[in-house]
């Protein structure tokens, strides 16, 4: 390039692209440096193992099953055989005596004869309601001349066509067996000849609220003058809304919340200012500091995280802590045959073994983390060897939300929000009589026969 061409470049539009292009070279590379980080985020993710129901909180229905095929198998032993144990109260009995001899034919009504063959036929009788028609009469009284009428019986008074019987039905299928309003409807009419429409199902539903509000409340307050209170939550559908479906329960007694937060909120709306001595739950957060004295934290939830930290690679410090958590388990079976004495022997032995345990250096990240988690909580993991009403599981708040997801899956939950308040109240009544062992039917006839009974009365 000679001189002229060279003092007529225009160096400020050549320096201008330079530097354009410089800032184009430098957002590309923190681009491509931002892309390989996420990258590698992405690539440590796919190398971690997969969450199954032995690692984590996934429903056992979610998991997959391996198939092992074994080519040569013993043939088993045969068992003894088995058959359906008699009634022990039929409702007729029928002593058929024999009248000749199957062989000879000869005449054997008047010989000594014993059972040779007992078995029971179960029949059902045809389904029909027992409907009855209330005639009140009166008249014109002959002495002030005004009309009378005759007051109507007890359980027959004009209102809903319906008695306490077929209204409990209804409910145990809507509510424990999740038959819709329509297939409920249909099934009425099948069943027992009754047209009764979706509305008048929905009014049956309604006039219950009362009662079964007053049995709820009745068994919170039972619930919050103890000292131990167990707690989780599950999904609920509201509308177009994800509500959430607490349960908080101890012993007889199990209280049921259905609220459209998962926060503290929802454990504030229920305990108000009373605050137990102990509380049992998971690690989620909403459900921690509402005890007076001690959380204890399920160890069972705390199984399932260590295993998973093993199959994530850490062979050092979760597969002692694994063991330790059976053993502390095995020794909560067992505590309620030990004195006060024995209890605190044992106690002082899963301290000393938690110890060797929180000693060891583990050198896999996910085994460091994990014990990191284990040192915050360590205060909250024997809480059950101390105070004999705390268990050391959650696993019966789970047993008492099973139904409530089953009734979740198959029904798609409610339309309003006093449906979903209901619902609450209802299964509060239910999984209380389960705990007394009383049928659930039985507990909603309690309920719409004596609200202020309560449904469900303590035993002792």
């Amino acid at each position: 390039m000679n001189r002229a061409a060279f003092d007529s470049l225009d160096w400020e539009g050549v320096i201008g692209v330079a530097l354009a292009q410089a800032e184009a070279i430098e957002r590309l590379s923190a681009k491509v440096a931002a892309l390989e980080a996420e990258i590698a985020r992405l690539q440590a993710k796919s190398d971690r193992p997969p969450k199954t129901p032995n690692n984590s909180s996934i429903p056992p229905s979610q998991g997959h099953k391996t198939t092992e095929f074994v080519k040569s198998r013993r043939k088993k032993k045969p068992h003894p055989g088995a058959h359906r144990p008699l009634h022990p109260n039929p409702t007729r009995e029928r002593d058929i005596r024999a009248s000749v001899c199957d062989r000879c034919g000869a005449d054997v009504s008047q010989s000594p004869q014993e059972a040779c063959e007992v078995y029971d036929r179960i029949e059902i009788p045809p389904i029909a309601p027992e409907i009855t028609r209330v005639s009140l009469h009166g008249g014109v009284c002959p002495c002030c001349a005004r009309r009378f009428k005759a007051e109507a019986p007890a359980g027959l008074e004009p209102g809903s066509p319906f008695g306490p019987n077929l209204r409990a039905f209804v409910i145990y299928l809507r509510f424990t067996q999740g038959v819709a309003f329509e297939r409920l409807s249909r099934l009425m009419k099948d069943v027992f000849g009754l047209d009764i429409s979706e509305g008048a199902l929905v009014n049956i539903l309604s006039e219950a609220r009362e009662g079964f509000a007053a049995a709820g409340a009745a068994i919170r307050d039972r619930l919050l003058s103890g000292s131990v209170i167990c707690s989780d939550e599950t999904g609920l559908r509201v509308g177009k809304r994800s509500w959430w479906l607490w349960v908080f329960h101890q012993g007889q007694n199990a209280c049921f919340l259905t609220h459209p937060r998962r926060s503290k909120e929802a454990v504030q709306e229920f305990l108000g200012d009373i605050r137990p001595d102990a509380w049992v739950s998971d690690r989620y957060g909403a459900q921690a500091g509402w005890a007076k004295t001690d959380h204890q934290v399920c160890l069972a939830h705390l199984l399932r995280d260590t295993q998973y930290v093993i199959d994530e690679g850490d062979a050092i410090f979760a597969p002692a802590l694994r063991h330790f958590i059976g053993v502390a388990c095995e020794e909560a079976a067992r505590r309620d045959t030990w004195n006060d004495a024995t209890l605190k022997i044992h106690k002082r032995r899963l301290e000393a073994d938690l110890d060797r345990i929180l000693a060891l250096t583990p050198a896999h990240p996910a085994g460091v983390k994990w014990k990191s988690t284990i040192e915050t909580l360590r205060p909250k993991l024997l809480v059950f060897m101390s105070n004999r009403a705390v268990p050391p599981t959650n696993n019966e708040s789970e047993r008492g939300l099973r139904p409530c997801a089953t009734f979740r899956k198959i029904t798609n939950c409610f339309r309003s929000q006093w449906g979903a308040k209901q619902y609450a109240d209802i299964r509060a009544v239910i999984e209380t009589g389960r705990r007394q062992s009383i049928g659930a039917l039985q507990a909603i006839r309690n309920v719409l026969a004596a609200p202020a009974a309560l449904a469900v009365p303590e035993t002792g």
